[in-house]
């Protein structure tokens, strides 16, 4: 029984994977055939370079972003696995039959500006979609993992590198004002990308150092509704033994959490950081009465 519940589970998973996935790949050749690729403008990456070269040999430019991709998975196959590896091609797939499928429709607009804000939101949103269930729109990614091992630069310095000289080449293929649009674009996607893998719904972990940690630990329970972790610490300067509380909330809870520290111990030490997945544990919020 056990056993056919993880299966179903998997198939659960696999379901959402291909969902979210097909989904991003295809807000991506949206944001590229309706507002980036008529203005002229480009992203980084194997996306850019396809765009440039559809448009010097007036080849489909889901044919290139296809053709462009396929060497660098057969290169990252076996570094980053089989899962990885399929998922990145299925959403290539998606994405070059979508821009295929969009190539007639008419932009929605032809005022650059707009086309660069729209196209980098709506690609940076599929774009973040696809790599949050676990694949891959761009053989530079790829190669910049495969990079690492061998260069003293890390994966997003690679990319950046890549990035800069394909938008560069811009310039002298769409004029320098459309170059400057693009960088516009990938800049806004590059935003968009991290705020769709992180969740709008962004935690925080807080450790609050404090002679009052029990009432404290008590009022953040009752109040805003959060477990919370009592941890034993001891101080550098005093060897004291000290009471350290450990709580993970949202970003929205912040300004509660630091007027509840501060109502009840106004010298406490309060350290706030960003976290980017939470699993597992009792991170549920229970209902405040």
């Amino acid at each position: 029984m056990g056993s056919l519940q993880h299966h179903r589970l998997s198939k659960l998973e696999l379901f959402k994977r291909v969902l979210f996935i097909t989904l991003g790949a295809a807000l991506v050749s949206v944001g590229l055939e309706i507002f980036l690729v008529p203005n002229h403008i480009i992203d980084g990456g194997i996306v850019g370079i396809s765009i440039m070269a559809s448009h010097l040999s007036s080849l489909p430019l889901g044919l290139f972003l296809f053709l462009l991709n396929l060497p660098f998975l057969f290169l990252g196959y076996k570094q980053i696995g089989k899962t990885f590896a399929l998922s990145t091609l299925y959403g290539v797939s998606v994405m070059s039959l979508g821009t295929f499928l969009l190539h007639p429709v008419p932009p929605l607009t032809v005022e650059p500006f707009l086309a660069a804000i729209f196209g980098g939101v709506i690609l940076g949103i599929g774009v973040g979609m696809v790599i949050r269930f676990g694949g891959s729109l761009d053989g530079t990614e790829i190669v910049a993992i495969l990079f690492n091992k061998r260069l003293p630069f890390s994966v997003g310095e690679t990319v950046m590198f890549f990035n800069l000289f394909i938008l560069g080449s811009a310039g002298f293929v769409f004029g320098w004002d459309r170059a400057m649009y693009s960088l516009i674009a990938y800049y806004i996607a590059f935003r968009l990308i991290d705020v769709t893998i992180e969740g709008f719904d962004e935690s925080k972990a807080v450790w609050i150092i404090s002679e009052e940690a029990k009432e404290i630990g008590a009022a953040i329970m009752s109040r805003l509704g959060r477990g919370v972790t009592y941890l034993h610490g001891e101080g550098g300067f005093t060897g004291g033994s000290k009471r350290v509380i450990f709580c993970v909330i949202t970003r929205l809870e912040e300004a509660k959490m630091k007027s509840i520290v501060h109502e009840l111990d106004p010298v406490a030490f309060l350290a706030v950081g960003n976290i980017h997945d939470v699993k597992g544990g009792r991170f549920k919020k229970r209902d405040i009465h």
